[in-house]
Protein backbone atom coordinates (compact mmCIF):
# COMPACT_ATOMS: atom_id res chain seq x y z
CA UNK A 1 0.00 0.00 0.00
CA UNK A 2 1.30 3.47 -0.72
CA UNK A 3 2.38 5.18 2.47
CA UNK A 4 2.24 8.77 1.25
CA UNK A 5 -1.52 9.33 1.61
CA UNK A 6 -2.57 11.70 4.39
CA UNK A 7 -4.23 10.05 7.39
CA UNK A 8 -7.68 11.40 6.49
CA UNK A 9 -7.54 10.09 2.89
CA UNK A 10 -8.41 6.40 2.58
CA UNK A 11 -5.90 4.45 0.51
CA UNK A 12 -7.58 2.44 -2.23
CA UNK A 13 -6.43 -1.14 -2.60
CA UNK A 14 -5.05 -1.94 -6.05
CA UNK A 15 -5.50 -5.09 -8.11
CA UNK A 16 -3.51 -6.24 -11.15
CA UNK A 17 -4.93 -8.88 -13.49
CA UNK A 18 -2.28 -10.74 -15.48
CA UNK A 19 -2.66 -12.98 -18.52
CA UNK A 20 -0.12 -13.57 -21.28
CA UNK A 21 -1.95 -11.68 -24.04
CA UNK A 22 -4.02 -9.34 -21.84
CA UNK A 23 -6.79 -9.67 -24.40
CA UNK A 24 -9.59 -11.73 -22.82
CA UNK A 25 -9.85 -12.98 -19.24
CA UNK A 26 -7.72 -10.24 -17.67
CA UNK A 27 -9.56 -7.53 -19.59
CA UNK A 28 -12.95 -8.91 -18.59
CA UNK A 29 -11.82 -9.11 -14.95
CA UNK A 30 -10.53 -5.53 -15.03
CA UNK A 31 -13.78 -4.39 -16.65
CA UNK A 32 -15.89 -6.10 -14.00
CA UNK A 33 -13.81 -4.75 -11.12
CA UNK A 34 -13.86 -1.22 -12.51
CA UNK A 35 -17.63 -1.43 -13.03
CA UNK A 36 -18.60 -3.10 -9.74
CA UNK A 37 -16.15 -1.36 -7.37
CA UNK A 38 -17.16 2.08 -8.68
CA UNK A 39 -13.79 3.71 -7.93
CA UNK A 40 -13.13 2.08 -4.54
CA UNK A 41 -10.37 -0.12 -5.98
CA UNK A 42 -7.55 0.78 -8.35
CA UNK A 43 -7.58 -1.59 -11.34
CA UNK A 44 -4.75 -2.63 -13.67
CA UNK A 45 -4.31 -5.39 -16.23
CA UNK A 46 -1.30 -6.49 -18.26
CA UNK A 47 0.40 -9.38 -20.01
CA UNK A 48 3.91 -10.58 -20.77
CA UNK A 49 3.18 -10.81 -24.52
CA UNK A 50 0.23 -8.46 -25.12
CA UNK A 51 -1.93 -9.00 -28.17
CA UNK A 52 -2.59 -6.21 -30.66
CA UNK A 53 -6.23 -5.85 -29.61
CA UNK A 54 -8.74 -7.17 -27.10
CA UNK A 55 -10.65 -10.29 -28.09
CA UNK A 56 -13.80 -8.97 -29.84
CA UNK A 57 -15.92 -11.80 -28.40
CA UNK A 58 -14.83 -10.81 -24.87
CA UNK A 59 -15.82 -7.22 -25.69
CA UNK A 60 -19.20 -8.41 -26.99
CA UNK A 61 -19.84 -10.62 -23.93
CA UNK A 62 -19.06 -7.74 -21.57
CA UNK A 63 -21.22 -5.34 -23.59
CA UNK A 64 -24.14 -7.78 -23.21
CA UNK A 65 -23.68 -7.49 -19.44
CA UNK A 66 -23.61 -3.69 -19.55
CA UNK A 67 -19.83 -3.24 -19.22
CA UNK A 68 -17.99 -1.39 -21.99
CA UNK A 69 -14.32 -2.40 -22.40
CA UNK A 70 -13.95 -1.18 -25.99
CA UNK A 71 -11.53 1.62 -25.03
CA UNK A 72 -9.09 -0.78 -23.32
CA UNK A 73 -5.88 -1.96 -24.98
CA UNK A 74 -3.57 -4.86 -24.09
CA UNK A 75 -0.60 -3.61 -22.04
CA UNK A 76 2.85 -4.99 -21.27
CA UNK A 77 3.42 -6.36 -17.79
CA UNK A 78 6.01 -4.32 -15.89
CA UNK A 79 7.74 -4.83 -12.57
CA UNK A 80 6.39 -1.43 -11.52
CA UNK A 81 2.78 -2.56 -12.10
CA UNK A 82 3.31 -5.62 -9.89
CA UNK A 83 5.10 -3.60 -7.22
CA UNK A 84 2.34 -0.94 -7.19
CA UNK A 85 -0.43 -3.53 -6.71
CA UNK A 86 -1.71 -5.01 -3.46
CA UNK A 87 -3.28 -8.02 -5.18
CA UNK A 88 -1.93 -9.77 -8.30
CA UNK A 89 -4.28 -12.23 -9.98
CA UNK A 90 -3.27 -14.46 -12.86
CA UNK A 91 -5.93 -16.07 -14.97
CA UNK A 92 -4.60 -19.61 -15.33
CA UNK A 93 -2.30 -18.49 -18.15
CA UNK A 94 0.99 -19.62 -16.67
CA UNK A 95 2.34 -16.08 -16.94
CA UNK A 96 5.56 -15.22 -15.11
CA UNK A 97 5.84 -12.12 -12.95
CA UNK A 98 8.11 -10.86 -10.18
CA UNK A 99 7.23 -11.74 -6.57
CA UNK A 100 7.34 -9.04 -3.91
CA UNK A 101 6.81 -9.56 -0.18
CA UNK A 102 3.54 -8.29 1.25
CA UNK A 103 1.52 -8.79 -1.94
CA UNK A 104 -1.41 -11.15 -2.26
CA UNK A 105 -1.06 -13.51 -5.22
CA UNK A 106 -3.84 -15.67 -6.67
CA UNK A 107 -4.25 -17.80 -9.76
CA UNK A 108 -7.78 -18.08 -11.09
CA UNK A 109 -8.11 -21.16 -13.32
CA UNK A 110 -10.42 -20.01 -16.10
CA UNK A 111 -11.18 -21.24 -19.59
CA UNK A 112 -9.50 -19.22 -22.34
CA UNK A 113 -12.02 -17.28 -24.46
CA UNK A 114 -9.56 -17.08 -27.39
CA UNK A 115 -11.05 -18.62 -30.51
CA UNK A 116 -14.38 -19.34 -28.81
CA UNK A 117 -17.83 -18.12 -29.77
CA UNK A 118 -20.10 -15.97 -27.61
CA UNK A 119 -21.95 -19.01 -26.20
CA UNK A 120 -18.68 -20.34 -24.74
CA UNK A 121 -17.49 -16.93 -23.50
CA UNK A 122 -20.64 -16.03 -21.55
CA UNK A 123 -20.02 -18.61 -18.78
CA UNK A 124 -16.39 -17.43 -18.50
CA UNK A 125 -17.62 -13.84 -18.17
CA UNK A 126 -20.12 -14.87 -15.50
CA UNK A 127 -17.55 -16.88 -13.53
CA UNK A 128 -15.20 -13.90 -13.59
CA UNK A 129 -18.00 -11.65 -12.29
CA UNK A 130 -18.67 -14.02 -9.37
CA UNK A 131 -14.97 -14.07 -8.47
CA UNK A 132 -14.79 -10.27 -8.72
CA UNK A 133 -17.79 -9.87 -6.41
CA UNK A 134 -16.07 -12.09 -3.82
CA UNK A 135 -12.80 -10.14 -4.22
CA UNK A 136 -14.59 -6.81 -3.69
CA UNK A 137 -16.21 -8.14 -0.50
CA UNK A 138 -12.79 -9.26 0.78
CA UNK A 139 -11.09 -5.97 -0.08
CA UNK A 140 -13.92 -3.87 1.36
CA UNK A 141 -13.57 -5.82 4.64
CA UNK A 142 -9.91 -4.84 5.05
Amino acid sequence: MPESAPADVPVRPSVLFVCVHNAGRSQMAAGWLTHLAAGRIEVRSAGSAPAETINPIAVEAMREAGVDITAERPKILTTDAVQASDVVITMGCGDAYPIFPGKRYEDWKLEDPAGQGIEAVRPIRDEIRARIEKLITELDAR
